[in-house]
């Protein structure tokens, strides 16, 4: 039987200062003044408008993401705050993140966003090498970065995260270990290190640049996850690592099929309705233009089908390290553990899985292959 689990909100906001060559997200680049006062209205309107997926729970974690929201002034970021407290109650000890590029801070200042009601700060770093940042089209230098990181530190977030890149055009080796070995030295409690890749309806997609072989990418993945561990931060999503007891909260709740609203241009929710016994997803108008105008934010709403249920449950969950409870796949997807018993004995033939009384647990092997492993459950 479906039971509620917790609840997060996802804010977007979707503009930046220019648009990155290998990015797919929802962003615009900025053309004059920014729609600050009006985009904040009508996202709490947005907001207003799901209140009725809310079923009495306490907000458990925010995400305002982008685009870049580091755009918006700390006393935009703060309306915003206080619009959604005002609506939906929040758990006392919530997670409120905000992503911010280096290059945008000059809006206000870390201690500023702190005082709005922010909590948690991910930096976008990328590469501390100017080449690659040039490369990637981002708008700050190596020493913003590492101002940005200690103006993060400053301002006595309760935590803050790093956001590194790897396999970039023409990056040797010893260039990935050094921006890892670089960001660590600025002591942040959360890094998240991925492989860049080359998405549909991005620049890199028309005009592809020379990225490292296979054989090379495997070696920076393999030794980047030791020094990674050296360095105290502890793997618990396929590309997040975190010291102990840093873990994004928002993200786990994702990857945990939990539930969340999504408001802004094309942001995406999740929501359960245990009496209806029912899933949503929601996705909200996406050009700007069009969401301002907007009298109802909603531009689809479908059912998780319930033979949809099991896959999309182990497609967010198998990015975790952690064990999986098998109670907490019965409540999160209204299904008996039954149905995934073929699937399982499968993975564990092929040494992916491991199994107990009340848990599945990847292998190494399972984690190193994902996909291969979705696969048996097709």
């Amino acid at each position: 039987m479906l039971t509620l689990p917790p609840l997060s909100l996802y804010v977007h906001i979707p503009w930046c200062v220019q648009k990155c060559p290998y990015c797919d997200f929802n962003s615009h680049g900025q053309k004059g003044n920014l729609p600050e006062a009006e985009y904040i209205d009508a996202l709490l309107e947005d907001l207003s408008q799901d209140l009725k997926y809310v079923q009495d729970r306490k907000l458990f974690s925010i995400f305002i993401g982008g685009g870049t929201p580091s755009l918006f002034s700390a006393a935009a970021i703060k309306r915003l705050l206080d619009g959604i407290q005002a609506q939906i109650p929040l758990v006392d000890d919530i997670e409120i993140t905000m992503e911010a590029n280096p290059g945008t801070l000059e809006h206000d200042s870390f201690k500023a966003y702190r005082q709005a009601g922010v909590t948690r700060v991910s930096i976008g770093i990328q590469s501390f090498a100017k080449d690659k940042l040039n490369l990637l089209g981002r708008i700050h230098n190596d020493c913003e970065a590492e101002i940005a990181a200690k103006s993060a530190h400053d301002a006595d977030f309760n935590s803050f995260n790093l956001d590194l890149m790897h396999g970039l055009p023409n990056q040797s080796f010893d260039e990935a270990m050094f921006d890892i070995e670089k960001a660590a030295s600025l002591n942040p409690p959360h890094l998240s290190w991925y492989q860049l890749t080359i998405e549909p309806n991005t620049l890199f997609h028309s005009k592809p640049p020379q990225l490292p072989e296979d054989e090379a990418l495997w070696h920076i993945y393999e030794q980047g996850q030791k020094k990674l561990a050296e360095l105290g931060y502890q793997q618990y999503e396929i590309s997040a690592y975190a010291k102990e007891g840093y873990q994004c909260r928002h993200n786990l709740n994702y990857w945990q099929f939990g539930d969340y609203l999504g408001i802004g241009c094309g942001a995406h929710g999740k929501v359960t309705l245990p009496e209806e016994d029912s899933i949503l997803r929601t996705v909200k108008i996406k050009h700007p233009k069009g969401y301002l105008a907007a009298e109802n934010y909603t531009f689809e709403t479908t059912e998780v089908e319930k033979d949809d249920r099991a896959l999309e449950y182990l497609m967010n969950r198998f990015r975790l390290i952690s064990p999986i409870s098998k109670a907490e796949f019965e409540q999160r997807t209204g299904l008996n553990r039954s149905v995934l018993n073929a699937g399982m004995h499968q993975a564990k033939n092929r040494g992916l899985i491991t199994e107990d009384n009340t848990r599945w647990q990847l292998t190494s092997k399972g984690q190193m292959f994902v996909n291969d492993l979705l696969s048996q459950f097709l």
